[in-house]
C-alpha cells in the first residue's frame, strides 16, 4: 500500500536513466582523456616555442652565435629561469634534459631535449623533442 503525500521511484523507473548515465560515460570518458593527451601536448609544443625564442634572442645578442648548450639560456636567468621539460604523453616521462647531437636523425627516444649544438653542424641551434613517437594527429615529435 502506497502511502499519500510520499513520492518515490521504483527499481524499473531507474534503470532507464542509470543506462543513459551508463552510455553518455561511456562517450564522455575517452574523449576526455583525448583532451588530456591534446593539452599536454601543447603545453610542450609551447615549451618547444619558448625555448627556440630564446635560442633566437641569444642569437641576436650574441651576434650569430648560438650556444653550445641550452643551458646557458638559463645563466642568470636572462633568456630563461629554467629550461622547461618536454612532455611526451604515455611514451616518457617529463624531462628537461638536453642531448647534444649532429643531427635530429640522431634522436634516442629517451624523452627530453634533442639540441644540436656543433657549430659546424647543418642545423646548428636546432631545438627538437627527443621523441620518435607520434602525436594524436600523427605527426612525429622530431618534426615539429
Amino acid at each position: 500500500m502506497r502511502r499519500l503525500g510520499c513520492a518515490a521511484f521504483a527499481t524499473p523507473e531507474l534503470m532507464p536513466v542509470v543506462a543513459i548515465i551508463g552510455i553518455l560515460a561511456a562517450i564522455a570518458i575517452p574523449k576526455f582523456a583525448e583532451l588530456t593527451r591534446a593539452s599536454i601536448e601543447g603545453a610542450t609544443k609551447g615549451n618547444l616555442g619558448a625555448i627556440r625564442s630564446a635560442l633566437s634572442i641569444h642569437y641576436g645578442d650574441h651576434e650569430g652565435f648560438h650556444p653550445y648548450h641550452p643551458s646557458a639560456l638559463t645563466a642568470n636567468g636572462l633568456y630563461l629561469r629554467e629550461l622547461p621539460k618536454a612532455k611526451a604523453p604515455t611514451y616518457h616521462p617529463d624531462s628537461a634534459a638536453v642531448r647534444l647531437v649532429e643531427s635530429p636523425a640522431e634522436a634516442d627516444d629517451a624523452g627530453g631535449w634533442l639540441y644540436v649544438g656543433n657549430p659546424g653542424a647543418a642545423d646548428h641551434g636546432s631545438l627538437y623533442v627527443n621523441c620518435t613517437h607520434t602525436d594524436s594527429k600523427g605527426s612525429s615529435w622530431l618534426a615539429y
